[in-house]
C-alpha cells in the first residue's frame, strides 16, 4: 500500500544504476525487469490517477493501466499534459483502461480537441503556463477538483524536475536496474537550478528491497 493518506503525489522512477532512463537514441524498453514492471502495476492500482506528459507518450506509447493476472479492481484515471495536443490518434492510451483526460493550452483549435474526444477522451484547457508548457501546479489543482487524491507521476526528466522544483512530491518509488548506461544516456531528471546544497530537497529512504534483479527503493519527502 502507499503508506500515505489523503492527497499525495508519488513520483515513479525506473533507471539504470547511474540514474539514466534511456540510451542517447531514446531506447528505454526495458531497463528494469519483469518483476519491477509488475510492481509498477501494483502501484498504479493504489492511486486514483496516473499523470504523464506528451514526451513520454511520444517516446514510449504507454497504456498506463493495471495489467496484473487476476486483477479485478478499478483502473486509475490517466491524465496527459499535452500543451499542443500532439498525441496521435493511434496511441495505445485509447485502447483500454480507466478514464483518459488530456490537458492542453488555450490555443489548441477546437477541431483538434474534437479528434481526441471522439476517441473517448476528455479534454480540458489549462489557461496558466510555465514558459511554453501548461502549468503543472494548475493541472494538479484541477485533478484534485476532479477528486484525484492519490496521483502517481510516470513521466520524463522535464516533468519530473518540474514536480520536484514545485515541491509537489511526497514520495518517490525508484526502481534501479544493475546496468550502466553512461553519461550519454538520458538523465532521470532535468536541471533543478540549485545554487547551494542546502536548497536540495531531502528525502528519507524508508524501504529498500530486491525486485527480481533490480532494487526497489521508497523515499518520503522530509519537510521542515
Amino acid at each position: 500500500m502507499t503508506g500515505l493518506t489523503g492527497p499525495h503525489i508519488t513520483l515513479k522512477l525506473a533507471t539504470s544504476l547511474d540514474g539514466r532512463i534511456a540510451l542517447a537514441n531514446g531506447q528505454s524498453q526495458w531497463i528494469t525487469g519483469e518483476e519491477a514492471r509488475s510492481a509498477v502495476h501494483r502501484l498504479r492500482s493504489e492511486h486514483d490517477v496516473v499523470l504523464t506528459g506528451i514526451g513520454t507518450v511520444l517516446a514510449d506509447d504507454p497504456q498506463l493501466t493495471v495489467r496484473l493476472a487476476g486483477y479485478e479492481g478499478d483502473q486509475p484515471g490517466r491524465v496527459v499534459l499535452d500543451t499542443r495536443l500532439r498525441t496521435p490518434e493511434t496511441a495505445r492510451l485509447f485502447d483500454e483502461g480507466g478514464p483518459l483526460l488530456f490537458m492542453c493550452g488555450a490555443d489548441v483549435p477546437a477541431h483538434i480537441r474534437a479528434t481526441l474526444e471522439v476517441r473517448g477522451a476528455a479534454v480540458e484547457i489549462i489557461n496558466r503556463y510555465d514558459g511554453p508548457h501548461i502549468s503543472l501546479k494548475a493541472a494538479i489543482r484541477r485533478i484534485r477538483e476532479l477528486d484525484g487524491q492519490g496521483i502517481m507521476i510516470e513521466a520524463g526528466a522535464r516533468l519530473a524536475a518540474s514536480a520536484v522544483k514545485l515541491d509537489l512530491i511526497d514520495r518517490i518509488e525508484w526502481f534501479r536496474a544493475p546496468k550502466l548506461l553512461g553519461g550519454d544516456g538520458l538523465p532521470v531528471m532535468a536541471a533543478l537550478g540549485l545554487e547551494r546544497l542546502d536548497q536540495a530537497p531531502i528525502f528519507e529512504r524508508t524501504r529498500i528491497s530486491e525486485c527480481g534483479a533490480d532494487l526497489h527503493e521508497t523515499y518520503i519527502r522530509k519537510r521542515a
